[in-house]
């Protein structure tokens, strides 16, 4: 009959389920590890807990255990007998590293696809109102031959002889800490399980082929330079017939020869006559919506902005648009011909500027002051 309390050991009620047991076996195993604390009395305590661990993590074991019997049928190890068959050597090395050495059951041939990125180009009014596009994309597709099993019609994959189907094999070995069993995925299958010895002709084996395929969709409204856009399922399709992955769309903005775009605004400079902005007028200037006349009132300024409100882009997953800013530029003659001369200078006289004094802006120098700041170091 047992005579150690290895749910003391471990630190845990009898009731305990197998993820308390595990995590507390994990964080004693940490501690008392021969590589973090060599002393013998360690040593012990970590031989202990790896035996209650070994009792409390079988089922079998430990139901023989509660009962009163002898789990290890009176041949297995005690306390100082090192080791049993069973050692879990992966839960030690997963307490250390945080995870285990095996996936412990054969792998799927099915993995989710790769996910795909391609460039669309969008003039500014498309990125602007959102458009439809059919994009033609260069894609690996289920095979139909063998709907993705990738063996040839009228076979199927066969069971690994090796690993009897489980994906990985096991060994044992003796070390300092006793019988280590380690585990491994199977070379034979490569961990899956199953051996195609008659892949199929059409995929090689592979469950899809590649293809090209046209796809319509649809650009929303308010997109950017820079935008990507993600279209769940439409990327390739994974080996062995896996699920595909998602395909994203980088949109990529054309400039335009009017129009610089900042977020949802618009921007465009109008060149105008000097007469015409002492004067006022009305200019008719290109809008996305199409032609549109502007007030020009007079005595503007050269850098004055005009703003038409909601003629910019649409704002993306939002409602409303942005605005199109206006930048007028004042434009002096630089040849005047005699009687415009004469009209300049007679205009001149009666406004009194034959010899304006000149005036500086606040914060601003003049050259002479500038030039007596360089010499003097300034």
């Amino acid at each position: 009959m047992p005579t150690k309390d290895y749910y003391a050991t471990l630190g845990v009620r009898r009731d305990a389920g197998q993820d308390e047991i595990k995590k507390a076996y994990r964080r004693l195993a940490r501690e008392l590890h021969p590589d973090v604390n060599p002393d013998p009395e360690t040593q012990e305590r970590f031989k202990e807990i790896t035996q209650a661990y070994e009792v409390l993590s079988d089922p079998q074991k430990r139901q023989m255990y509660d009962l009163g019997a002898d789990p290890f049928g009176g041949g297995g190890a005690g306390a100082g007998a090192g080791f049993g068959q069973g050692f879990p050597f992966s839960d030690i090395m997963d307490a250390f590293f945080g995870t285990a050495t095996s996936a412990r059951g054969p792998r799927s041939r099915a993995r989710r696809g790769r996910n795909a990125t391609i460039r669309v180009e969008l003039d500014l009014s498309e990125a602007a109102f959102g458009t439809t596009r059919e994009l033609v994309v260069d894609t690996a597709v289920l095979c139909e031959v063998c709907q993705g099993s990738g063996a040839a019609a009228g076979t199927h994959p066969d069971t690994c002889d090796m690993c009897q189907g489980r994906g990985e094999v096991s060994q044992v070995t003796r070390s300092f800490l006793g019988n280590v069993m380690t585990t491994r995925a199977c070379p034979q299958c490569g961990g899956f399980g199953s051996i195609i010895r008659h892949p199929c002709q059409e995929c090689s084996g592979d469950g899809r082929v590649r293809t090209r395929r046209t796809i319509k969709v649809r650009i929303p409204a308010g997109v950017e330079d820079g935008t990507h856009i993600q279209l769940a399922g439409e990327g390739e399709v994974g080996p062995g017939g896996g699920p595909p992955g998602d395909l994203f769309l980088e949109i990529v903005e054309r400039a335009h020869p009017i129009f610089e775009r900042r977020g949802d605004d618009l921007h465009c400079t109008v060149h105008i006559p000097m007469t015409a902005a002492a004067l006022g007028t009305i200019l008719t200037v290109e809008t996305l919506d199409g032609p549109q006349e502007i007030d020009v009132r007079p005595g503007t300024q050269s850098g004055q902005v005009i703003p038409l409100y909601g003629k910019g882009v649409q704002r993306l997953n939002e409602t409303g648009r942005g605005d199109l800013l206006i930048h007028v530029s004042v434009e002096t003659p630089s040849r005047l011909d005699p009687q415009q001369e004469e009209l300049l200078r007679e205009l001149a006289k009666l406004r009194g500027e034959e010899h304006p004094p000149g005036r500086f802006a606040p914060g601003q120098q003049g050259f002479f002051s500038r030039l007596r700041d360089a010499f003097n170091g300034r």
